[in-house]
């Protein structure tokens, strides 16, 4: 193990001998100084692991140190020691950036405690991490495999995302994938779960059924814009729950998190049928009938969310809310700067609505561009990218102004999406749609062991283009590909996000209720 070098300068050094003696009895290498300016020497001369730094020195103070080390050498760590607990004074030590601090007379114990949170804070992680997870790792493929209803479902994917967000930190790579192997069993089981159980939710008085895509806005959204305060409904077009759980650090600063919970989308969980329900209150079969003008078919070449605010406006007027509201769409960057005029529009309305597409955006992204899959090369790098986008994006700074209105908001999204890996073969005629994890079609050839097949759509609530028209759903890890050129397309798609078919993270996800502080 490689010798630690302290750096320690303090003007009455030799008072602090009987501690230096300590810590190089415990194999560490001890560089004392008794003023500033030999520190700033010491550390231009020599590699130091971390520094003590007394607060108060005759000459160059500690803080005058201290801004001088950073300035050279940022990623040091600096341990202030103060005999002033003076709240301005450690303001401005911290907003000089010490990595901690000691209040004099200090201990032995003080001294080795402030020494492990700094320099052995990630392996002392890895390994309580790891432990924690080897302890959970049982009770959690029994909740895997005992799982038999839509709310155990959440909680184990809630389980899942505790763990992936918990583990990323971790340097012990093997319970990454330990992990990753509960989690593709997870998606097993679950799909064994919606084909037993899916098309029982869409029977005539069916109690036993989640929350659903066409009950948000009904269930979750008209109980709060029937309230006094203004209220913005932001739907964020392909969310899925760890990424909300990697967000959720930036907008509590700003926000109280009042709910945050799970529903599932239906299926396909794609933006036509999905996102759709959730505007218009209704399941698609009953949307085609109902608004044939507002729904598109599959095979019909015109975009298929074009028409999200009038099926909105609809169903709030059957809900009995007439007043006008405010409904934009955020799909590039260049509109989402355009926030002046749009912060100004919904604080003029009580309920407002808008749709985001950035992160289904970087999603097709990745897989059309090496460069944003090289950026975004697993889970947790598409997580974290899409973090550093949201944190620097006018939406953002959008939310933030609106928090200062005292305007709440309410967040979801109409489906998540999944990693794939597996290709599957499928046959069909030239009307086939082309989604990677859903096909709808006539005469579709298939292994009925590696789908979920709905053969009779009026049974899930799916339109139907032809009489002998059926839909086929990719689980887990799967995706469809047709025999020509198999090899070719396997690998283009392989290890892309797409949505559409059915797994835990595409199913389960999340709506949010935030109040302003």
């Amino acid at each position: 193990m490689r010798q630690i070098h302290i750096l320690w300068a303090d003007d009455e050094i030799e008072l602090l001998k009987p501690h230096i003696m300590f810590l190089e009895a415990k194999g560490y290498q001890v560089t004392p100084v008794n003023n500033g300016n030999d520190a700033i020497t010491e550390v231009s001369k020599q590699k130091f692991d971390i520094v003590f730094l007394d607060e108060q020195m005759p000459g160059l103070s500690g803080i005058e140190v201290l801004e001088a080390i950073k300035t050279k050498l940022p990623e040091l760590p600096v341990i202030m020691i103060t005999k002033s607990e003076e709240e301005n004074i450690m303001d401005k030590a911290i907003g000089s950036r010490i990595n901690d601090y000691l209040i004099k007379p200090i201990n032995p114990n003080q001294i080795i405690l402030a020494l492990k949170k700094n320099l052995d804070k990630n392996d002392l992680l890895t390994q309580n991490t790891t432990s924690k997870y080897q302890k959970d790792f049982s009770q959690l493929g029994m909740e895997i495999a005992n799982a038999n209803s839509y709310q155990d479902w959440i909680e184990v994917f809630q389980h899942l995302v505790y763990w992936e967000m918990q583990l990323v930190q971790s340097k012990d790579h093997s319970m990454n994938e330990l992990l990753l192997m509960q989690k593709n069993d997870a998606n097993v089981n679950f799909a064994k779960f919606i084909k037993k159980n899916y098309l029982s939710w869409f029977k005539p008085n069916s109690n036993n059924k989640p929350l659903l895509s066409p009950s948000i806005i009904k269930e979750k959204v008209f109980p709060e814009i029937q309230k006094d305060s203004q209220t913005l409904l932001l739907v964020i077009d392909n969310l899925r729950y760890d990424h909300w759980v990697a967000l959720r650090p930036l907008l509590s600063e700003y926000f109280t998190i009042e709910e945050d919970s799970l529903y599932y989308s239906i299926l396909p969980t794609t933006t036509q049928y999905a996102r759709n329900a959730l505007f218009s209150g209704y399941m698609p079969a009953d949307l085609e009938k109902l608004y044939p003008d507002l729904w598109v078919d599959d095979e019909d070449d015109e975009m298929k969310n074009l028409h999200e605010e009038e099926m909105l406006i609809s169903q709030l007027k059957r809900l009995g809310y007439t007043d006008k509201i405010f409904f934009d769409k955020i799909t590039s960057i260049n509109t989402g700067k355009k926030n002046n005029d749009r912060f100004y529009k919904i604080t003029q309305h009580h309920f407002s609505v808008l749709v985001h597409n950035f992160i289904d955006i970087l999603s097709h992204a990745r897989t059309e561009m090496n460069m944003i899959k090289e950026l975004a090369n697993d889970e947790a790098a598409y997580r974290s990218l899409t973090v550093s986008w949201f944190s620097h994006s006018p939406l953002f700074e959008l939310l933030q102004d609106l928090a200062k209105k005292k305007i709440n908001v309410m967040i979801t999204t109409d489906h998540g999406s999944v990693n794939i890996q597996n290709p599957i073969k499928v046959l069909g005629d030239k009307n086939v749609t082309t989604n990677l994890r859903y096909k709808q079609g006539k005469a579709l050839q298939y292994n009925p062991k590696e789908v979920f097949e709905i053969t009779k759509p009026i049974e899930a609530r799916l339109p139907q283009c032809h009489i002998s028209s059926s839909y086929i759903f990719a689980t887990n890890q799967d995706f469809f590909a047709y025999p020509n050129n198999f090899n070719y397309y396997a690998n283009y798609y392989k290890d892309t996000f797409q949505h559409g078919g059915i797994s835990l993270e595409e199913m389960i996800i999340p709506f949010i209720s935030l109040k302003a502080i």
